[in-house]
C-alpha cells in the first residue's frame, strides 16, 4: 500500500470500494454459512459505549502528564512536556492533567492504558487514522470495511429490537472532511441495517425518530414508498445484491418500529431530571453522553459519542493548544465521570463496556514517532513568544492513552507506560488497535475467527484474523 496516500486518492479509492461492495451478489444464506464458528466464549459485556476524542488528544496533557512547564515568553519549545500541572487521582501514585479531576475520581472503576501505539500510515491524516481505529483496517480497501459498531450489531443483533443496534452521536458530515468521515461510518458488506443510526445533535435526538413538524404519519409513509422507488432506480437498485437491497429495506422497517414505540422517549432529553441534565450539559458531547446513558437503559447495543472532528477545532490543536484544551477538558470531564457513576449505580456498568480513546496523541516537536518521523504539518517556533504557540501541536503516534470501564475490564488498573522525558513514547507493554478490537470482541463473546467470504477471500473482524486478546485488561 502506498504509505503516502493523499486525501484525493483516499476518497477515490473508498468511493470505488463502495460501488464494489454494492455489486457483490452474495446471498444472505451464503454470508451466514461462512461465518459459523466452533468457538464459544462466555461474554462479560452486552453493550459498548465508545467515547471518541476526535482530533488527536495529547496524552501528556490529559491522562499521562509529564513535567509541567509554565508559559513564559522566550521559553524553548523543547522545554514543554505538559502545559498543565498534574493532579492526583483516586489511584495511588497516578496523576492526571489539571482539569480532569472528575474522571480521576472514578478511575478505581476502570483501567488506564498508557501505551496505545497508533499505526504508521505515512503522511498523517486524521480521517485515515480514525478509519483505522474504527475499522481495524488500514485504508484504502477494495471493499467498504464495516465499522466495529456494525460488526457488533451484526454478530449480536439488537438487545432491544426497537432500538437501533448501532447509534452514532455527535458527528456531522457537513463540516471539514465529511466524505472521508463517511468512509468508515458504514456497515459495508454487512448491510445497511447494521450501519449507524446517525444523531448529529443529541438535543435533536427525538427529531431523528419522528416525522418533521407538520408532516402526518401517512404522508411520511408515502414518502418512504417514494424513497424505496428512488433506491430501486439508483445504483443500489441496479448494482446492489439482493442481500444489500433486503438489508436496506429492513433498516427502513426498523425505523418505523422505533417511530411508533414507547422507547422513542429515550431520545428526548427534556425527559431527564434537571439535576442530572445540568451535570451533563457541557455542550453537544456532554449531552451525547446523557443520551447514551438513556439509550443503554433502553437496551442499545453499540453507541459511539464523539467530540467531533472538524479541522483546526477541538482536539485538533495546530495552534492555541493550551487554551483550547482548557475548554475541551470542561467539555468532557464531568459528563464522562457522571456517565460511569450513573451506569455503576444502576448496575449496568457491569455489562456495559465504556471506552475513551483518540486516533493518536500530540507533541511539540515530533511528527509521527521518534524512529519514523513524517512530514511536519505545522510550524513550531524554537522560541515561544506568543501564547498561541504554547501547547501540543504536532501529531504523535508512539504513546496514546485509552480509558476502559465495565464489561469485564479490571478496576483500578494501569496498563503500560511512556517515557517521562521527550520523546514521551511507549516504553512498556505497547498495544495496537487489533489487540484493542479483539479484546472488545472477546468481552462481548464474539469468536476470534468471525469472518465472511468477500470477493472469494475471508474477511475477519481484525486483519487476517490475527488480533489477539489482551487478557491483562480483563478480570480473571
Amino acid at each position: 500500500m502506498n504509505k503516502h496516500l493523499k486525501r484525493r486518492d483516499f476518497l477515490k479509492k473508498t468511493s470505488a470500494a463502495a460501488m464494489a461492495t454494492m455489486a457483490m451478489g452474495s446471498p444472505l444464506s451464503g454470508l451466514l454459512s461462512s461465518c459459523q464458528s466452533n468457538i464459544s466464549i462466555p461474554s462479560t459485556a452486552d453493550s459498548v459505549i465508545l467515547l471518541f476524542m476526535a482530533g488527536g488528544m495529547a496524552h501528556t496533557e490529559t491522562f499521562d502528564p509529564k513535567k509541567h512547564a509554565a508559559f513564559r515568553k522566550g521559553m524553548h519549545s523543547s522545554e514543554v512536556l505538559s502545559t498543565f500541572p498534574s493532579v492526583p487521582t483516586v489511584l495511588d501514585g497516578i496523576h492526571f492533567s489539571e482539569g480532569l479531576e472528575s474522571i480521576g475520581k472514578i478511575m478505581d472503576r476502570g483501567t488506564l492504558i498508557r501505551s496505545y501505539v497508533a499505526a504508521d500510515l505515512g503522511h498523517i491524516l486524521h480521517t485515515r487514522h480514525q478509519y483505522h481505529w474504527h475499522t481495524c483496517y488500514e485504508p484504502p480497501q477494495s471493499v467498504v470495511v464495516p465499522h466495529i459498531g456494525s460488526w457488533i450489531a451484526k454478530e449480536l443483533g439488537p438487545l432491544n429490537p426497537v432500538i437501533p443496534p448501532f447509534i452514532n452521536i455527535g458527528q456531522r458530515f457537513t463540516v471539514g472532511e465529511g466524505e472521508e468521515l463517511k468512509a468508515f461510518h458504514s456497515a459495508g458488506f454487512l448491510g445497511a441495517e447494521f450501519g449507524p443510526f446517525l444523531i448529529p445533535d443529541p438535543t435533536s435526538g427525538l427529531e431523528s425518530v419522528r416525522p418533521p413538524v407538520g408532516m402526518s404519519l401517512q404522508r411520511f409513509e408515502a414518502r418512504n414508498q417514494l424513497y424505496e422507488n428512488l433506491i430501486q432506480d439508483s445504483p443500489m437498485g441496479e448494482f446492489g445484491s439482493d442481500y444489500q437491497k433486503e438489508s436496506l429495506k429492513r433498516s427502513m422497517e426498523q425505523a418505523y418500529i422505533l417511530l411508533n414505540s414507547p422507547e422513542a422517549k429515550a431520545f428526548d432529553l427534556s425527559q431527564e431530571p434537571k439535576e442530572s441534565y445540568d451535570v451533563y450539559n457541557t455542550g453537544r458531547f456532554g449531552l451525547g453522553c446523557l443520551l447514551a446513558k438513556r439509550l443503554i437503559n433502553q437496551g442499545a447495543r453499540f453507541i459511539s459519542v464523539t467530540t467531533e472532528y472538524e479541522p483546526f477545532f477541538g482536539w485538533d490543536t495546530h495552534d492555541n493548544g493550551h487554551t483550547r484544551l482548557k475548554d475541551m477538558k470542561k467539555l468532557i470531564d464531568a459528563p464522562i465521570a457522571q456517565l460511569i457513576k450513573d451506569l455503576d449505580e444502576s448496575g449496568r456498568l457491569e455489562r456495559t463496556l465504556v471506552i475513551v480513546a483518540s486516533e493518536f496523541s500530540r507533541d511539540m516537536l515530533t511528527e509521527g514517532r521518534p524512529d519514523l518521523k513524517v512530514q511536519d504539518q505545522v510550524d513550531v517556533p524554537e522560541i515561544i513568544e506568543d501564547m498561541k504557540n504554547y501547547g501540543m501541536h504536532r501529531h504523535f503516534t508512539d504513546g496514546c492513552s485509552i480509558l476502559m470501564f465495565g464489561g469485564g475490564i479490571k478496576r483500578g488498573h494501569v496498563y503500560g507506560k511512556t517515557a517521562d522525558e521527550r520523546p514521551c513514547k511507549t516504553i512498556e507493554k505497547p498495544i495496537k488497535i487489533e489487540r484493542i478490537h479483539q479484546t472488545i470482541y472477546h468481552a462481548l463473546g464474539i469468536p476470534p475467527d468471525t469472518h465472511y467470504m468477500i470477493e472469494k477471500r475471508p474477511f475477519y473482524t481484525t486483519p487476517d484474523g490475527h488480533g489477539q486478546v489482551e487478557f491483562d485488561l480483563l478480570k480473571t
